[in-house]
């Protein structure tokens, strides 16, 4: 292993002998794609609700969120809209270290985002609480900016990049599913990128 990611995680994903999924090309610039606007959002006032199926409902403000360990994960980037971005190291906290925060409970089975302008995106548990999975607020050391996600987006990176939503705001812990914005209008439910989950049938 490359010495400069000692002592982070390391996605399954980057270990593939060929990196980049069926249908998409490498780019080393990141991309801006979002619906709407960017939200203004004010540190003051912000906070990372974790409610739902839980056993206590946990509201963090940033300074609490950054009080809580940090993860660092190096993970390749896969979005619906064809491109890939390799060799990416993000910093936060573990979605698993949420999950525990809060204590989700056995009969949770899904998880919704919820985000500025409301936007929502589902995924199984399972998925959420990967190894590789985090809440995430830098990328390569520098700090998130607004067009991609700051202060907080999810980073979930075996699946394409919508479900790594930006500008998080709140985990909901569910039994049952409830696809967000972009599944309701035609992007597929799960969005696994190696098999090319891209839009609903």
């Amino acid at each position: 292993m490359d010495k400069s990611l000692e002592g982070i995680v390391t996605s399954e994903d980057t270990k593939r002998p060929i990196r980049i999924p069926p249908g998409q090309y490498q780019t080393i610039k990141w991309p801006v794609l979002h619906a709407g606007s960017v939200p203004r959002i004010n540190l003051d006032r912000w906070k990372l609700d974790l409610l739902g199926l839980v056993e206590k409902p946990v509201s963090l403000n940033w300074q609490e969120l950054q009080a809580q360990p940090h993860v660092r994960v190096f993970a390749d980037m896969h979005c619906v809209t064809r491109w890939s971005m390799l060799d990416n190291v993000w910093e936060g906290v573990s979605t698993r270290h949420l999950a525990d925060l809060a204590g989700v409970k056995s009969d949770a089975k899904f998880v919704i985002a919820h985000c500025a302008h409301g936007f929502t995106t589902n995924m199984p548990i399972a998925d959420f609480l990967g190894d590789d999975c985090l809440v995430a607020w830098s990328r390569n050391d520098q700090p998130l900016d607004p067009d991609h996600g700051w202060p907080l987006r999810l980073m979930i990176p075996k699946l394409y990049a919508w479900k790594s939503a930006k500008w998080l705001l709140g985990l909901e812990f569910a039994a049952t599913d409830e696809p967000g914005f972009w599944e309701q209008n035609g992007y597929h439910n799960h969005g696994d990128p190696w098999t090319e989950e891209r839009f609903w049938d």
